[in-house]
């Protein structure tokens, strides 16, 4: 096939279909009605789900679906602990950071030792948009510069500043002018030497901005390229181009929204392993586990230059509810040995899937780290990307009750993030679907 690129929304999106069930085609009608163009849902036939626990989905007609996509309820859905944290609070009161009360210090002062050191000051918002907004806005104040260097899928969010930067979302493919592109970091790309030609990339990225007249605010990436296919190894690839970003005055901004919270299986963020300290730090989706609950980490004085012009309050972000969830989390990750649980089924996935390869007709490469794991749908040549083909995957794997999504320029990459405490055995539930599915059965 050839393959052409595909915005973020329209992977594995639903395009409009007949002999839909009964319910699912009022629902449907309804949203398109309500939502218009705004309406996206996945897969061939929509899911109408009736409730949610652990790793599983389950739908009004009675079917349970092993969720290997949503990485919102990052430690299980409708996880107890925080359903009960977020209640209590919300039957004890519930307002804004102008007030004092006690947990969200809590929140902040626990979620801030796992940092580094300078990174010691935590911004509350409710969204990774919101997050990443505020990112840009602190490297633009910091440096007086107005361009930034992404991948060339990235996504960063939904606000008009983060869509610039989020080149994914794109239909036409048009770059604002204060953006520059760079490919993803994988080897079809830059060879053996991953880190070396990667940076290579990026300051000539940076050239080209400060040639331009535009100069270089930051490098702004997702320090696991989810959208780009997902990028992990070797560990340790990202820091030569941080350093090029700092030598030409810029800041390095870790977009940790999907990497965060123990998905990689080797500590809270995917940035440590690059031995790495970001300027800035952006949090969303896993952190408050469903709960609208997000934030930025920096340095002190770069916060001190925002604040010092503009000032910054968000009504919502930082409320008790939501560190109630932030701190339930915390809990259940560390109390529930989840990050080791994520080292131990994620390697064991990584592998199996692995071995597929070169047995099991149309799968290619199997990259990423823990329980953040791309999976390649190729061409009968063994290497071409098949967005087609991981899309007829993505919904025969639903008709075998396994949820997943796609990734990528070319939407061939199965991207896998389930939530945390996937088990081996819903690991290996995926895997022989996955075969059965490659055999024709």
């Amino acid at each position: 096939m050839t393959a052409q690129t595909k915005r973020i929304l329209s992977l594995n999106a639903f395009e409009g279909g007949t002999n839909l069930p009964a319910d699912v085609a009022a629902l449907v009608a309804r949203r398109r009605n309500t939502f218009g163009a705004g309406s996206v849902l996945f897969y061939d036939e929509p899911l109408h789900i009736v409730k949610a626990e652990g790793c599983h989905i389950y739908t009004a007609d009675g079917r349970k679906y092993l969720d290997l996509y949503n990485n919102v309820p990052s430690v299980g859905h409708c996880h107890p602990g925080v359903v009960a944290a977020v209640s209590a609070q919300l039957a004890a009161f519930n307002t804004h950071t102008r007030y004092l009360y006690d947990n969200i210090h809590d929140y902040a002062e626990r979620l801030l030792a796992s940092f580094p050191p300078a990174l010691s000051n935590i911004v509350f918002t409710c969204t990774g948009s919101e997050s990443n907004d505020f990112a840009l806005r602190l490297a633009r104040l910091a440096t007086g510069k107005d361009g930034f260097v992404v991948t060339r899928t990235a996504y960063h969010g939904n606000t008009t500043a983060v869509t610039d930067v989020s080149p994914s979302s794109s239909r036409s493919g048009k770059l604002a002018p204060h953006v520059r592109i760079v490919e993803a970091p994988g080897s079809a790309a830059y060879g053996a030497d991953i880190g070396a030609g990667f940076a290579a990339a990026v300051q000539a990225a940076i050239a080209d901005l400060e040639a331009a007249g535009i100069g270089f605010a930051g490098l702004l990436v997702d320090t696991i390229f989810s959208s780009d296919g997902v990028f992990a190894d070797p560990p340790g690839f990202l820091a030569p181009a941080v350093a090029a970003a700092h030598r030409a005055g810029g800041l390095f901004i870790a977009d940790e929204v999907q990497p965060g919270f123990g998905r990689t299986g080797g500590g809270l963020w995917g940035f440590a392993r690059h031995g790495l300290v970001p300027d800035v730090v952006t949090m969303g989706k896993p952190m408050g586990n469903g709960y609208p609950l997000a934030g930025v980490v920096t340095r002190p004085d770069l916060l001190q230059a925002l604040c010092d012009e503009y000032g910054y309050f968000n009504t919502f972000g930082g409320s008790p509810a939501a560190a109630a969830a932030g701190l339930a989390v915390l809990d259940a990750i560390e109390g529930e040995g989840l990050i080791e649980n994520v080292a131990k089924v994620g390697g064991h996935l990584k592998e199996r899937l692995a071995a597929l390869r070169g047995n099991a007709a149309g799968i290619g490469e199997v990259r990423g780290a823990g329980l953040y794991l791309g999976l390649d749908i190729v061409g009968e040549d063994g290497t071409s990307p098949d967005g087609a083909g991981a899309s007829r995957m993505i919904n025969a794997l639903r008709a075998k009750g396994v949820l997943i999504g796609a990734a990528g320029p070319f939407g061939h990459t199965l991207k896998i993030r389930p939530p945390l405490c996937l088990g081996l055995d819903e690991a290996d539930y995926f895997v022989d679907a996955l075969s059965a599915i490659c055999r024709g059965a």
